[in-house]
């Protein structure tokens, strides 16, 4: 894998500072828009149950509302909330870091990315088992599809972005296929996040069948509208690695087909993998007691890095550089 620059504390924290400072000026001396803006009430809960279908799991990232209907010190006070909220993330206890060592060029994803830079809306759709419904995270806001929503509205505030959340724990490709033109193809995504392999692996399926699966599907869904997709293997966890000699193939031919198919796929294996050989976090610091699935950590930093490379990929676009397009092997930043 690529180097990669290391977490920089100071700059971390010299944004929360700011806002912490803003957030002290009395509101005496704010206009009566930033007063009525405090005034809004507060969002629902993240103690809220979790939705009970991929049709209920939508999170909407919206453009914000007129001009006409908020002051400028309104929008500024939302974002000064926002940026202190974010100094309470759960990065300040245990850093994200991107890997390090060698990898792949990394393609860019230019459905999404070109989008983005002309200001129509993106629909992302995750698509998955019970990684992307969340199973494991404390609230849904901390499901990995909620919290890439949560990152790509901080870093395009004023764009409309939609992450539809079509993960059902328990599946697989077999049965991810049966809904793949429902849930995925008739949405019409500019990008499609496909996170599969896990429950081929527990259930002793044959990688090569789960793999000639995921071929046939990402076929289906490039020839309806060259969505850009991206794969997600396996996660590192002692459920999996106790099937060491499945696990290997399988990420190994989850691989294979994103290269022959010039897809995109996040290493989640190798990423969880390095979490804990080489940055040296105790397994159960990102793991959930049942040897499985992550915690609210394990996907705010997948989900981090994912979300990245999407806005690395705009940056790429806007200073037009041109990513080949049989390269397209997805490597965290």
């Amino acid at each position: 894998m690529s180097s990669f620059r290391p977490f920089c504390l100071s700059a971390w924290l010299a944004g929360p500072a700011a806002a912490a400072l803003l957030l002290l000026t009395p509101v005496s001396l704010l206009p009566a828009q930033a007063q009525a803006a405090q005034a809004t009430p507060a969002p629902q809960s993240a103690n809220s149950p979790a939705p009970a279908s991929p049709s209920q799991t939508t999170v909407a990232v919206t453009s914000q509302p007129p001009a006409d209907q908020r002051g400028i010190a309104g929008r500024a006070i939302d974002k000064v909330k926002q940026v202190a909220k974010s100094a309470g993330d759960i990065f300040s206890r245990v850093p994200c870091l991107p890997p390090k060592g060698g990898a792949k060029p990394m393609g860019s994803l230019p459905h999404v990315a070109g989008k983005l830079i002309e200001g129509r809306p993106v629909v992302i759709v995750a698509f998955g088992s019970s990684s992307t419904a969340g199973f494991g995270a404390s609230s849904p806001e901390f499901n990995y599809p909620n919290r890439l929503a949560a990152q790509l509205r901080r870093q395009y505030p004023s764009a409309d972005i939609t992450v539809i959340n079509a993960g059902v724990g328990g599946e697989d490709a077999p049965e991810m296929m049966k809904r793949l033109q429902k849930e995925v193809i008739d949405v019409h995504p500019d990008l499609v996040i496909w996170q599969v392999g896990t429950n081929a692996v527990l259930r002793n399926l044959d990688p090569a069948d789960t793999a000639k699966l995921v071929e046939d599907g990402i076929s289906r869904i490039q020839a309806a509208g060259g969505a850009d997709i991206v794969l997600v293997d396996p996660q590192y966890s002692p459920r999996v690695t106790e099937r060491p000699e499945s696990a290997s193939r399988m990420v190994r031919l989850l691989g294979k087909v994103a290269e022959l198919r010039h897809v995109g796929i996040f290493p989640r294996f190798e990423v969880m993998r390095e979490w804990h050989e080489k940055q040296a976090l105790p397994v159960e610091s990102f793991v959930i007691a049942d040897g499985l699935h992550m915690n609210d950590w394990g996907y705010a930093c997948f989900a981090q890095l994912l979300g990245d490379d999407i806005i690395r990929s705009v940056g790429q676009i806007k200073l037009g550089v041109n990513v080949p397009a049989d390269v397209r092997t997805y490597r965290p930043m």
